[in-house]
């Protein structure tokens, strides 16, 4: 994506250039989670039929879903896992004693 078209009319950074990440390869992508954060959607579950519909719609117009979307699960924080912080899950620890 070019510079022009990255930066608004004052010069600042589009919110779209903000999220954007690269991979290794250098190739940019974006995480749907952080579209739905920039989108205001406040709840992930209510952003995820708007992806259903996205992968619809590049099918519908000829191209491979699998070419334009990548299903990735990302770790999120958790209150609870904040409250622990490094200290082992209860599930963690349940597993070890067996």
């Amino acid at each position: 994506m070019s510079k022009e078209i990255g930066k608004t009319a004052g010069g600042h950074i589009s919110p779209f250039e903000r999220i954007k990440r690269k991979n290794d390869a250098g190739m940019e992508f974006w995480s749907s989670r952080d579209f739905a954060g920039i989108l205001d959607y406040g709840d992930y579950r209510n952003f995820e039929g708007v992806i259903e519909k996205a992968k619809l719609s590049c099918f519908n117009s000829g191209y491979r879903i699998e070419d334009h979307f990548v299903d990735v699960t990302d770790m999120i924080e958790t209150q609870q896992r904040k409250q622990l912080g490094n200290a082992e899950t209860p599930a963690k620890k349940k597993n070890e004693d067996k």
